[in-house]
């Protein structure tokens, strides 16, 4: 199966640069729909209302799906769509930028504008959590502690996290299998306790790890 998975903002940052003495202040968040994003936009134009302009673009959908942007008073095609190509450059989803710059006096040209706030968005995401949400399924095995160990190998091998460990006279082990993953999960785990282990698939959830700490997203 294809990995289904894709990269998305975990928790939001904010991140400045200073161009020819305009300061560029790129915030950054997680949105899941429009309204959300609209949201945020509008509350930043409140907090700078003392800015020259509040540029942003924002992705939503697993597939992009939804995608705007704005230059707010920029010369078209200077601010809003660079910030947003450096969203599906960088193959983001669910994700709202807003780019805040405070006018230094100096002109900065076309292409310096581009570059402007091409850059503030990087340091933006740079200053966010970025991980990859996952789409995977809660699976019990019953196995014989000689089974454990075994399967404790295959888990280490293939990168799968344990979510609870429930030690009787046999070991139910719960697992988390990315949903690519488990068929080539099952097949071992049959292969390595000559198919004794009893195998019950649970919830389909969505996840992420950070420092490889398994979070269960709604």
């Amino acid at each position: 199966m294809e990995k289904q998975a894709y990269k998305i903002v975990y928790k939001e940052g904010v991140g400045e640069i200073v161009e020819k003495k305009s300061r560029f202040l790129a915030h950054v968040f997680p949105v899941s729909e429009e309204q959300e994003a609209l949201s945020y936009i509008e509350r930043l134009k409140k907090e700078y209302w003392d800015a020259r302009h509040n540029c942003y673009a924002y992705v939503i959908g697993a597939r992009n799906e939804l995608q705007r942007f704005s230059d707010d008073g920029e010369p078209q095609g200077t601010a809003g769509k660079p910030i947003l190509e450096v969203l599906l450059g960088e193959e983001i989803h669910n994700c709202l930028v807003v780019v805040t710059r405070y006018f230094g006096g100096i002109l900065l040209g076309t292409g310096g504008l581009v570059r402007a706030y091409q850059s503030s968005t990087k340091e933006g995401l740079a200053q966010s959590i970025i991980t990859e949400k996952c789409q995977g399924k809660k699976v019990s095995i019953w196995t014989d502690y000689n089974g454990l160990g075994k399967l404790q190998y295959i888990m280490g091998q293939m990168d799968i996290a344990m979510l609870d460990t429930v030690y009787a006279e046999d070991v139910e082990a719960i697992l988390l299998v990315p949903l690519w993953q488990e068929e080539e999960l099952q097949k071992k785990v049959t292969e390595v306790t000559a198919g004794k282990a009893v195998w019950k698939e649970l919830d389909e959830v969505s996840f992420v790890k950070i420092d490889k700490e398994v979070i269960l997203m709604s």
